[in-house]
């Protein structure tokens, strides 16, 4: 197995000349990847191991595992100690500045990795790397695309995977099905531990609180994943908001749609047109240059205008954003909330969630991945947006 085999090596250059020239402007002279996600962006698959990517020369790729991967500077180990070994064998000075990912690394791997670096200072390269994957490359917006038209085509699907009497897990483990049938990955990539699942939402289960940072939550199964369908039985005018995963090539989409049985009130309704005008007038604003807090402050301002400020990102518990980056993870830059430093540049992916949950009914609005162009928001995502009747 070649270790590049599905990412042309010309898309794998590209991707570390980006990380290099924010290393750069960090001072660092290498990085030590031992991120899922990170080492996938700069190898174009997953193993178990480490990529050392200097500031010059050439890249070393540490792999425990898989077995018989082929490819220039593959060097196999059993344990991180031989990769200071070799590196030294081969006549490579310690850098002076080492970044490690220790926004996501746990303290004794970081401990570990630094011990193999004793004249080197240490330095958090995490941000490095969120802001190298947060501009997408030509091959990566390609990838999304992929990603959200499939994802388009499963929500297609939901209606008619309805039967009457069912109840919410009944109806996400058909979608669960038709997604993996049309080519889903099954996984949902995300950094931190801020969330772990999220499917769809039913009635008043939408306005139940939960640990993780979402606008709306769910009561989940069980107390180990307190969050999402709960096995509520779906009734006549409640809605049913569906926010399923949307990896299908390894980049994710990040997509939500509202269902409901018969008709919903019209405060319902109503916050739900909200939605899809907070997306069109965003869609206009979101161009390179723009900061991501005035697409959330442009929101809030619509928001009051209708006087829906009270359901708005949450009822019960609230959210802090209506945005974020989407790509190989689905939490990446940048976000979209009233405190972020972050400024919209070209080839940025986000996913705008502008959602409400009204009592007694259940959760309302829609989501959408775009592509930040020159002329504004390209939307990637393109299921019917009005609320979608299962009856």
């Amino acid at each position: 197995m070649e270790l590049h085999a599905l990412t042309p090596i010309d898309e794998i250059n590209l991707r570390i000349a980006k990380i290099r020239s924010a290393m750069a402007q960090q001072n660092l002279d290498a990085i030590l990847i031992t991120d899922n996600a990170n080492i996938y962006y700069v190898t174009g698959r997953v193993i178990n191991g480490y990529v050392y990517l200097p500031a010059d020369g050439d890249v070393t790729y540490f792999i425990r595992r898989p077995v018989e991967l082929k490819g220039d500077n593959i060097h196999y180990i059993r344990k991180p100690e031989q990769i200071a070994e070799y590196l030294e064998a081969k006549g490579i000075e310690q850098p002076r500045n080492l970044g490690l990912e220790l926004s996501v690394t746990d303290y004794m791997t970081a401990e570990r990795l630094s011990k193999l670096f004793p004249s080197s200072t240490i330095s958090n390269a995490s941000q490095v790397l969120r802001v190298s994957r947060a501009v997408k490359t030509p091959f990566e917006l390609e990838m999304l695309r992929r990603s959200g038209v499939k994802h388009a085509m499963v929500y297609k699907h939901i209606p008619n995977l309805y039967q009457d009497g069912m109840s919410d897990i009944e109806l996400q483990i058909e979608i669960e099905r038709a997604s993996r049938l049309e080519g889903c990955l099954g996984q949902f990539r995300i950094s931190g531990g801020s969330m772990e699942l999220f499917n769809i939402l039913t009635g008043e289960n939408a306005d139940t609180p939960t640990p993780y940072d979402f606008a709306m939550g769910g009561g989940g199964l069980d107390p180990s994943l307190p969050v999402g369908a709960n096995g509520t039985i779906i009734k006549p005018g409640m809605t049913v908001i569906v926010d399923a995963n949307g990896n299908f090539t390894g980049y994710m989409t990040d997509m939500t749609r509202v269902f409901s049985l018969g008709n919903v009130e019209p405060l319902a309704s109503e916050a739900h047109e909200c939605s899809i005008k907070i997306c069109r007038e965003l869609e206009k604003l979101g161009t390179p240059g723009t900061p991501a807090s005035q697409l959330y402050e442009r929101a809030i301002e619509i928001v009051t205008q209708h006087g829906l400020e009270h359901y708005f990102m949450g009822h019960a518990q609230k959210a802090g954003f209506i945005g974020h980056g989407v790509g190989i993870e689905i939490n990446e830059l940048p976000v979209i909330a009233p405190r972020s430093k972050d400024i919209l540049q070209l080839n940025n992916v986000i996913a705008l969630e502008p959602k409400f949950v009204i009592p007694q009914v259940g959760a309302v609005g829609i989501e959408n991945t775009y592509i930040v162009t020159a002329n504004g928001l390209e939307r990637i995502t393109n299921a019917p947006e009005h609320i979608i009747s299962l009856d």
